[in-house]
């Protein structure tokens, strides 16, 4: 690289490098790094876009702030509620946290509370939200600076699943060509069913599908009227559950199938990512499955008047949709309390890595549990479909989860100290917000402003993931020079 040319913290991808890192020469690019240390103690001022580029977790952060600002000021304009009505800030401020992070929990009725300008800024918030805080920073910093600083394209790589740093810009594109062609094909597939729905409607039935197609690929439980998913009708039901669930795979998962389908390769070529969030997804799916047919076959709210094709029908919605969805709200309160607990479990869990789902996310659930079967069996060495997973992996997962599971509790508690709800209730709520499931038994009401600002705070941790808040708070430091002696301790 040339030294004259400007500090712009770019990587050092030269083809030099190539052979020696195996496709990973952005890995030797130490002298990058040692540049934008250099240029860090300089005495001269920074220009405060300069001090955003070269920290991207306060500058996803500060872009998530900005966007909830705007969100909740569109929100309480006359034109976005119905004649007579009125949006308190603290409603505003919750709904558009609520449509930025992709949760979906409504506190008013969408349908008859929010003008068609209303609902088209939820769609609007929806839609940013779900291509992902990191990966529209990301596209912005494209835009103004005709490329990624390194330190934006490290965190960009963690958000986007992908190892190579040179692959962040197209990866970028497809990320934002497959969100737009699931959705397209989703609103063709919508059409017919809600024409039918609507009475031939045209005007309305194109508008529901835009709504549900937005909604259903983000995972968002909005919906522009009262009926909710259409369980009942499987040309509306249908198209909603399979966009929702692409939507709950990630894009590094979703990429990697298609790119293995072009080349005319086995699902055995799918990488370890795309294999174990596969089989950890549909061993969740299951499973739901099974408890609400087992658990819940007598529950009259769930499964009325219905048949055994119904009951399986409206099983298959119940045990996809409370991943990260939260579409037809209607049951959710009337399940036993074992459910709701079961339920608070899987919305904990949540979706894919970088998909517009929340949760502690299934790869990390799964090396949770690799890590508990291999102490267990005495092994020292995590593996999975004959791979090894690496030690930072495994204590990314541990810190994740620990702190996620004390932010869901702290916030359970609170709720349950503010609102006086029972604790299953408050951890329901608790890990819908910070799981983005969409559903909620009624704790987050208008009547406790607080308990809304403590699920907005949930939501946006859940939406933003810890990676990025710690991050945002402190920048990696360097590797450590001296390592202490191992000692032992007594665990367990």
């Amino acid at each position: 690289m040339d030294r004259r040319e400007p500090v712009d913290l770019l990587f050092d991808e030269a083809q030099s490098n190539s052979e020696n890192s195996e496709g990973l020469s952005w890995w030797f690019s130490g002298d990058v790094f040692e540049r934008e240390a250099a240029e860090e103690k300089r005495a001269r001022k920074r220009s405060w876009t300069y001090r955003l580029n070269s920290h991207p977790g306060r500058l996803t952060t500060l872009y998530f702030v900005l966007l909830i600002t705007v969100v909740t000021s569109l929100l309480m304009l006359p034109c976005a509620t119905q004649p007579g009505d009125a949006t308190p800030f603290h409603t505003a401020f919750f709904t558009a946290v609520s449509a930025l992070s992709t949760c979906g929990i409504a506190m008013v009725n969408t349908t008859t509370h929010w003008t068609m300008f209303g609902q088209g800024v939820l769609i609007f918030a929806v839609q940013l939200g779900g291509l992902g805080v990191m990966t529209f920073a990301s596209l912005i910093a494209l835009a103004v600076n005709h490329h990624l600083k390194a330190t934006q394209r490290l965190l960009t790589a963690s958000e986007l699943g992908t190892n190579k740093l040179s692959e962040i810009r197209g990866v970028l594109t497809v990320v934002l060509a497959t969100s737009f062609s699931i959705e397209i094909i989703t609103f063709i597939a919508l059409l017919p069913g809600l024409l039918h729905v609507n009475n031939n409607n045209a005007g309305k039935a194109l508008w529901e599908s835009l709504f549900f197609a937005v909604m259903a690929y983000n995972n968002a439980g909005f919906t522009p009227d009262g009926a909710g998913l259409y369980v009942d009708n499987w040309a509306v039901g249908m198209p909603i559950v399979l966009s929702a669930f692409c939507g709950t795979l990630g894009f590094p998962v979703i990429l990697n199938i298609l790119r293995t389908a072009r080349k005319h390769q086995s699902p055995r070529r799918w990488n370890l990512h795309t294999k174990v969030t596969l089989v950890t997804t549909f061993a969740i799916v299951l499973c739901s499955l099974v408890w609400f047919l087992v658990v819940e076959w007598n529950n009259q709210t769930l499964f009325a008047n219905a048949d055994v094709e119904a009951h399986l029908r409206r099983a298959v919605v119940a045990a996809v949709m409370p991943r990260s969805s939260g579409f037809d709200l209607s049951w959710v309160p009337e399940v036993g309390e074992p459910t709701k607990v079961f339920m608070s479990a899987v919305m904990f869990i949540g979706g894919g890595s970088t998909s517009t789902a929340g949760g502690i996310r299934v790869t990390t659930f799964a090396v949770m549990l690799l890590v508990c079967k291999t102490s267990f069996s005495g092994h020292t060495d995590i593996t999975v479909f004959h791979r090894r997973i690496h030690t930072k992996v495994i204590m990314t997962a541990v810190s994740i989860t620990t702190a996620c599971f004390g932010l869901v509790f702290v916030a359970s508690l609170a709720l349950m100290l503010i609102t006086g709800a029972s604790f299953t209730n408050a951890l329901f709520d608790s890990c819908s917000a910070f799981g983005l499931g969409g559903y909620s038994i009624g704790v987050d009401t208008a009547t406790h402003p607080a308990a809304l600002y403590i699920m907005a705070a949930t939501m946006v941790v859940g939406r933003l993931g810890p990676m990025t808040l710690a991050y945002a708070v402190s920048r990696p430091g360097n590797i450590e020079a001296v390592r202490y002696p191992t000692d032992e301790i007594v665990v367990g």
